[in-house]
């Protein structure tokens, strides 16, 4: 049977808020296990990968570019207010998609 507009509205709305969370305390987990880590980049890992691929086309890596923004959430083993805000953005559409989704089931 068809979801009412307020139950819709309430799932994506949890749905987002999950995505979220989840995001933003996933993401430095995340990019320590690529490697970016508080010691650096780790030998051997998909972020020296990032690195070298970075430094090969560009000649160093850009303030601000992916690798830059991973290397700092690695480094300080958390998200900046910005990278905070950005990462529950981007977290949030998929948790918005899936707790409407996961209802119409």
């Amino acid at each position: 049977r068809p979801l009412s507009h307020a139950m819709a509205s309430l799932l994506a709305i949890g749905g987002a808020v999950a995505g979220g969370v989840g995001a933003v305390l996933a993401a430095p987990w995340v990019a320590g296990a690529m490697g970016f880590t508080s010691a650096g980049i780790a030998a051997g890992s998909t972020a020296a990968g990032m690195m070298a691929s970075a430094a090969a086309s560009t000649g160093g890596v850009a303030a601000g570019s992916t690798v830059a923004v991973l290397q700092s959430i690695g480094a300080l083993g958390a998200l900046t207010g910005a990278q905070t805000a950005v990462v529950a953005a981007v977290g949030a559409v998929p948790g918005a998609v899936a707790g409407v989704v996961g209802m119409v089931r």
